[in-house]
C-alpha cells in the first residue's frame, strides 16, 4: 500500500527557514547536489516520522505538500484522473533518486507522487 514518505516545505528564504525549524524542532538541513535548490530534511533518528525536503519557492501561496512513494508514476496518474483527480506536474526525472509527479485530489489538494529509480535522468 503507497504511504506518506516525504514532505516538501516552501520557502521565499530558505536560510530564514532553515535557521527556523532547526531552532524549533532541530532539524538538520543537507544542501542537495541536484539541479535545483533543495535541502534534504532529516527530522528524526529511528522509527517514526518521515524526513523531507525544503525548497526555494517564488510563489508565496505554494503550499507545503505531502509526496506518496509508488511503484509506478505512470500507473497511479492514471487512478488519479480516472477517480477525478488532476495531475497538474507530469512525470519528471528527479536525477539520482526517481520519478515525481504533483497532483490536485477532488478537494484541490495538491500532493506529489514518487516512484524510486535511481538511473532516472
Amino acid at each position: 500500500m503507497p504511504r506518506v514518505c516525504h514532505f516538501e516545505i516552501p520557502s521565499g528564504d530558505p536560510d530564514k527557514a532553515i535557521a527556523f525549524y532547526s531552532s524549533v524542532f532541530g532539524w538538520k538541513f543537507d544542501k542537495w547536489d541536484g539541479p535545483v535548490e533543495y535541502w534534504m530534511v532529516t527530522t528524526g533518528e529511528g522509527e517514526g516520522g518521515i524526513d523531507g525536503g525544503l525548497m526555494r519557492c517564488h510563489d508565496p501561496e505554494q503550499p507545503a505538500t505531502n509526496v506518496i512513494d509508488v511503484p509506478s508514476v505512470d500507473e497511479y496518474t492514471a487512478k488519479i484522473t480516472d477517480a477525478g483527480g488532476e495531475v497538474v506536474v507530469p512525470k519528471t526525472a528527479v536525477p539520482g533518486v526517481g520519478w515525481l509527479a504533483y497532483f490536485k485530489d477532488t478537494d484541490g489538494i495538491l500532493t506529489g507522487i514518487m516512484q524510486p529509480d535511481e538511473s532516472a535522468a
